[in-house]
């Protein structure tokens, strides 16, 4: 599939400094007993410093596969990555490993979804961070546990010089993501990565999660890329959106604009399938129809045309021919057969008076 970089809304093309994080078609594949599992087909963007990009779609659309990819966490012999990871100008894909470890932690850095089985349950919360910190600081162990209990004071952990020493199952599901946060912010990375940072937290807890992340990118200037089943969490952070499906990006675009003027009827099913509490409903909550499909199978032309209400309106087209991310205004691109007018006739008339 051939794909534009997808650009922030309202950029312009003037702009001297490139984005510091681009990708170019990358593909991640794992091969498997029962067949090669395509886990990302051709994913293109960029993000800049400052700014915040949510990742969208169903469990196995891709999302966390492509983060680990450019974590550089997707290494092996059974695993394929190509294309591109441009990072601060450098290419994450053919660096070595030891150039990409030596930058994870220190450039780039990861919070993962479950922060008790990422954190070591035999060392102190404040052991991990200041480990974290020695592996790219030559510091003392004591200059490092003065970080640590720095950083657990800036991510409001209460009494950081008593609970530095506790251990990952002694901190409520709240704090170990804070805990998680302080160590993945105690090199201040220049990129950051969330996985499914809120979930199973309570919304009060989400709500201080995410107004956390936005503090602190204020305060480090990081770019960030959320990985989140939770379109509340994206309207709420992000500045774009990147929906995928079947490892492919099928609409990107500022969040603002996927929201109001989604495109793609992926979108619509994922926008359509959420509550809303500042307006009431007089029907059911609507589901996309079927399955995500296998990556081991993918189907033929435009991926989600199986489950699609629409695909007999592009003339077979959905069913042969892979669509391409396309411009529909600056900034907002989508990957669908189906003519603007005909997309802009169907939500304004069908989906948008269920949104």
């Amino acid at each position: 599939m051939t794909t534009q970089p997808d650009g922030d809304a309202g950029a312009a093309t003037a702009v001297a400094e490139p984005p510091h994080l681009q990708v170019r078609d990358l593909r991640v594949s794992f091969r498997t007993d029962d067949g090669e599992v395509r886990a990302v087909a051709g994913l293109t963007f960029d993000l800049r410093r400052g700014r915040t990009l949510g990742i969208v779609g169903e469990s196995g659309s891709g999302k966390s596969a492509a983060s680990l990819a450019i974590m550089g966490l997707q290494r092996g012999k059974r695993t394929t990555v190509s294309g591109e990871i441009i990072l601060a100008g450098e290419n994450l894909v053919t660096a070595s490993a030891e150039r990409v470890r030596r930058m994870r932690g220190r450039d780039m850095a990861m919070i993962f979804q479950d922060p008790l089985s990422a954190m070591h349950p035999y060392f102190s919360i404040g052991d991990q961070i200041a480990e974290a910190y020695q592996v790219h600081h030559d510091v003392s162990r004591k200059a490092a546990r003065t970080r640590a209990i720095e950083m657990l004071d800036r991510v409001g952990i209460p009494d950081p010089k008593r609970r530095v020493d506790n251990y990952p199952h002694e901190f409520s599901g709240g704090m170990r993501q804070r805990a998680m946060i302080a160590m993945a912010l105690s090199c201040d990375p220049s990129l950051l990565i969330a996985d499914e940072p809120t979930t199973a937290l309570d919304v009060t807890v989400q709500a201080q999660i995410l107004d956390l992340l936005r503090d602190l990118q204020k305060e480090f200037g990081s770019a960030i890329v959320i990985i989140t089943h939770d379109l509340g969490v994206v309207a709420e952070i992000s500045d774009d959106v990147l929906v995928m499906y079947a490892g492919s990006a099928i609409e990107h675009g500022p969040v603002q604009t996927i929201f109001s003027d989604p495109q793609h009827p992926y979108t619509w099913g994922l926008l359509s399938s959420i509550t809303r509490l500042d307006r009431t409903r007089s029907d059911r909550l609507r589901t996309i129809g079927g399955n995500p499909p296998s990556l081991i199978s993918v189907p033929s032309g435009c991926p989600f045309h199986p489950r699609c209400q629409y695909a007999a309106l592009t003339n077979g087209a959905s069913q042969t021919i892979r669509p391409p991310l396309e411009a529909v205004t600056p900034g907002h691109r989508v990957a669908c057969h189906l003519e603007p007018e005909t997309r802009s006739r169907i939500f304004r008339e069908e989906v948008a008076p269920s949104l």
